[in-house]
């Protein structure tokens, strides 16, 4: 089957790290580990199928209310990640962002986010956008606030407040919305991500762990992605075009 429409953007919930050691008789920690080698896995695949920007949702606002001590292991996992990973994704030109609330942090983890921004910085093959402690409800709240802020000070008149505005504020960094979202794991729900952006997003769900997630589970979502007509709100004549 030819591809007719490869996603430009693709956005993904790496869902099922603990139940995947759980199954396995391990400590989840060890479910983590291997969702950051399924992680590296998928970045190689979407530079190999030429996908312009990768979304992972690696860390929720949500997920701080997991075991403390399972929580530690994931900001100390995500350092040590970013660290490793840095020369690899710059000799790919891979291009790295993170969004989300940086505040709780450590300094370290603050730091090996700075390093791998100002690194990779003017690398152009792929953009990686890794949400870290990041929920969507958190990011409208966030623009709201700074759309308030703006009209109290004068400097934004309320007429001039609408859906463009909101799409300059939002944290994706010059990105277009996601054409394709995929949730691994077998859970059905957006949990919290990208909720302004993915309006038109198309979903596709996949049952197998995040650990497992290989090319040929990205290879049908892609072409799952690619038999659907996307209306955005209007209509479709037989020849595809609008009507």
């Amino acid at each position: 089957m030819t591809i007719r429409d490869t996603p430009k953007h693709i956005a993904i919930v790496m869902d099922g790290n603990g139940r995947w050691a759980e199954k396995r008789g391990l400590n989840r920690v060890n479910g983590h580990k291997k969702g950051v080698d399924a992680a590296r896995r998928m970045v190689k695949v979407c530079i190999k199928k030429g996908i312009e920007t990768l979304s992972l949702f690696a860390f929720s606002t949500e997920n701080w209310r997991r075991p403390s001590s399972e929580v530690q292991f994931l900001m100390t996992l995500l350092v040590t990640s970013i660290n490793s990973e840095r020369a690899s994704l710059l000799e790919n030109g891979v291009r790295v962002s993170v969004i989300g609330d940086r505040e709780p942090f450590s300094l370290d983890l603050k730091k090996a986010i700075g390093n791998i921004e100002n690194t990779t910085r003017e690398c152009d093959r792929m953009h990686l956008v890794l949400a870290v402690n990041y929920g969507g409800k958190w990011e409208i709240a966030q623009v709201a606030k700074s759309i308030a802020e703006q009209v109290v000070d004068g400097s934004l008149l309320k007429e001039e407040i609408n859906e463009g505005l909101f799409d300059e504020l939002m944290k994706l960094p010059g990105d277009s919305s996601p054409d394709l979202f995929i949730r691994a794991g077998g859970e059905h729900r957006l949990s919290n991500y990208y909720l302004w952006q993915m309006a038109y997003t198309e979903l596709y769900f996949v049952d197998c762990l995040w650990p497992d997630f290989h090319e040929n589970h990205l290879t049908d979502a892609i072409t799952s992605y690619s038999n659907r007509q996307r209306r955005f709100g209007g209509l479709l004549g037989d020849d595809g075009d609008p009507c």
